[in-house]
């Protein structure tokens, strides 16, 4: 049999070798493992409502288990017909390129390579093949085995001190000895066991929507609407404000829902209903949210890959960031400058003045996604950006013209109505940090299973039943990062099932009161800023080192 190339296009069901699959993800495929299929996401990944960059991070690695916990049923069938083979056994996961994995390109002499078929089983696609090299054109070898996008050290910044790669260690060592083993057969048992839970979750019909539920919050919603309206005629305008505050906190928490399909499991529907809520009712953008959160739903708690900890220069909750590192979803050098050095040593401190303010800048970040063109411009998703701009036009009629302006008389009681709604609306951005930023972010390589990372890396809130409204849902973050798409409804009653899943893997579930939980919060914030007076006496003792060696 002749030995397989990578200008062919085997069988589907073909056996592909391993050094094969790094052969192509070096000449720069997107190839991922799902359910022991090969799937080359080339053709799609432009197309992904949920962005690029979640697929770009699942490269080389078996993604079954976060494909199957953020797709509907229909996507996951569709995705299976850009399969190109299979593989048999557990995998030994790669380092994607966007995270720094490097890849030999494949050399048909390469004794190490197995025998596999060259045919291809499928008829050519025009949105499949435009990826590829045309049908019976031989694709050149990659002159290149380094695929990797990490940057080396810029000669702009100084050498890391040595005391930050022992805290690093330090952590990694600590979580190590905390959760279970990451020998690959412990590793593939806890995944065995976390797909028997879901599907007993399924049995239990945890994944369907309780509407009367809806029903009940959207008499939430209108109440709060009706009475910040009565209150704006009455221009009792602090007061209209507030309640404005309390429907936007409440709104989001159905946003998020949409967001994930979890309200009709219907992408469409789902996403009209979130970008009503987001963008019209909202000012936010869902898409923007979609595309930040997918990825934080995969690299969660990565300093260097998750946007929602990436907030230098106000915020760190790693000792890492104090290095300027590279962030891969902004693509920038997240710079540990003056002003970071300066705000960071006070971050316990201004955490919660900084996240009453924090929706000014969902709306800059909204509009940076709308106008630069970060939204799908194809596929599924691609009149969401137009539909987006619309809402976002609205909005701003209708809060910022209608009601600031025309109704609101002059501009200090503008200003108080502005701050107000704003202010009133900020616990959801304590509740949303809450839940990852006193958690782990060691990199415990690329073999830690996902069920137990996200354990790793998430905390629950534990609180009153009859306060589940004020969380909406966010309580429950662990359980909601092990099942993105079940309803919020039903994560209290999914909560007894993964702690007997905790119990019988060894794994342990962080869970925390609002009050304790925003302790550790502070603690991590606290801890950092002391690290940067540390760094600040070690720059110190080196100078003086420095001029001491030249008298």
């Amino acid at each position: 049999m002749a030995r397989e190339s990578l200008a062919s296009r085997p069988q589907k069901d073909a056996l592909l070798s391993r050094r094969y699959i790094e052969g192509l993800i070096a000449e720069g495929r997107h190839v991922f493992i799902f359910d022991n299929r090969v799937i080359k996401a080339d053709a799609f990944i432009k197309f992904h409502p949920g962005g690029e960059k979640t697929v770009k991070h699942m490269v080389g690695r078996d993604a079954t288990d976060e494909v199957n916990a953020l797709h509907s049923k229909e996507a996951r069938q569709r995705m299976l017909s850009f399969q190109i083979g299979r593989i048999e056994g557990p995998w030994v996961n790669f380092l994607p390129p966007i995270q720094g994995g490097k890849f030999r390109s494949y050399q048909e002499e390469d004794p190490s390579i197995d025998d596999d078929s060259s045919q291809s089983s499928h008829p050519p696609s025009p949105v499949f093949d435009a990826v590829d090299a045309k049908p019976g054109i031989r694709r050149r070898k990659s002159t290149s085995t380094d695929t990797s996008v990490s940057t080396p050290p810029s000669e702009d910044f100084e050498p890391k001190p040595f005391f930050l790669d022992a805290r690093t260690q330090q952590e990694i060592v600590f979580d190590k000895a905390k959760y279970p083993s990451l020998d690959i057969a412990n590793q593939e048992t806890i995944r065995r066991k976390y797909r028997e839970l879901d599907q007993r979750i399924r049995d239990e019909g945890l994944y369907e929507c309780n509407y009367f539920a809806y029903f009940i919050e959207c008499c939430r919603y209108t109440l709060f609407a009706v009475l910040s309206y009565t209150f704006l005629r009455l221009e009792w305008y602090g007061t209209s404000a507030f309640f404005l505050g309390c429907l936007w906190h409440q709104l989001v928490f159905t946003a998020h829902d949409a967001g994930h399909m979890g309200i009709t499991h219907d992408f469409h529907t789902d996403s009209v209903l979130g970008m009503i809520i987001a963008n019209y009712l909202g000012g936010l953008s869902l898409g923007w949210w979609k595309r930040n959160h997918n990825v934080h739903h995969i690299v969660t708690n990565a300093p260097e890959h998750d946007p929602d900890i990436e907030h230098i220069p106000f915020f760190a909750i790693s000792h890492r960031f104090l290095t300027s590192l590279r962030s891969t979803y902004y693509d920038r050098i997240m710079t540990f400058d003056a002003f970071a050095n300066f705000m960071l040593r006070f971050q316990n401190y201004l955490y919660y003045p900084i996240l009453l303010f924090a929706r000014f800048n969902l709306y800059r970040l909204s509009w940076e996604y709308l106008l630069k063109g970060q939204a799908p411009k194809h596929g599924p998703a691609w009149w969401h950006r137009w539909f987006e701009v619309a809402g976002q036009a609205f909005f701003w009629y209708w809060y910022g013209y209608g009601v600031l302006y025309c109704t609101i008389p002059d501009w200090g009681s503008r200003l108080t109505f502005l701050f107000i709604s704003h202010m009133v609306a900020s616990p959801l951005h304590v509740q949303i940090t809450l839940s990852h930023f006193a958690m782990s972010t060691a990199d415990l390589g690329v073999n830690e299973s996902f069920p137990q990372k996200m354990l790793r890396t998430t905390m629950d809130v534990d609180c009153p039943t009859w306060l589940d409204f004020f969380h909406g849902g966010l309580q429950f973050q662990a359980i909601h990062h092990l099942f993105p798409r079940i309803p919020r409804h039903n994560l209290r009653r999914t909560q007894n099932l993964v702690l007997e899943f905790c119990r019988d893997t060894g794994i342990p579930y962080a869970i925390f009161t609002f009050v304790d939980g925003n302790k550790e919060v502070i603690g991590r914030l606290g801890d950092v800023a002391k690290q940067i007076y540390i760094l600040e006496e070690c720059r110190k003792s080196a100078a003086q080192d420095l001029l001491s060696d030249h008298h």
